[in-house]
């Protein structure tokens, strides 16, 4: 295993993180389309980690850290990301891209996942 952390893989508490995330981000997205133009952003950001959150739950890969690992990179190695109705889709993209590589930062090292608050630094 190629965890830093002392703790030992937990798909359960992976698949927690992932829903808690999920809907988090789409909290985040209706917020920003409230506040209208000038949170196209932000709407854009939140779009691209439910994307991002989604295609990990469909994965089913999460019971195994190398497993989880794998499709992560795999998704960071895909060259489009198609999402409808964001207001930008290089930005949507370069925020997929971001959100991917934090997350397999988290997966080698096996920390983060524990914590499911609404709001992360």
């Amino acid at each position: 295993m190629t965890s830093g952390s002392s703790e030992a893989w937990d798909g359960d508490r992976v698949r927690t993180w992932l829903e808690r995330r999920l809907t988090a981000a789409r909290l985040d997205q209706a917020a920003a389309d409230r506040q209208g133009y000038a949170a196209r952003d932000d709407y854009d950001k939140a779009a691209a980690e439910e994307w991002v959150y989604r295609a990990l739950q469909a994965g089913g890969h999460a019971d195994g850290q190398s497993a989880f690992a794998g499709h992560v990179k795999a998704l960071l190695d895909q060259d489009v990301y198609r999402a409808t109705g964001v207001h930008d889709d290089l930005r949507f993209e370069r925020h997929v891209r971001g959100v991917l590589r934090k997350l397999a930062k988290m997966t080698k090292t096996n920390d983060g996942f524990g914590n499911t608050l609404r709001y992360q630094g």
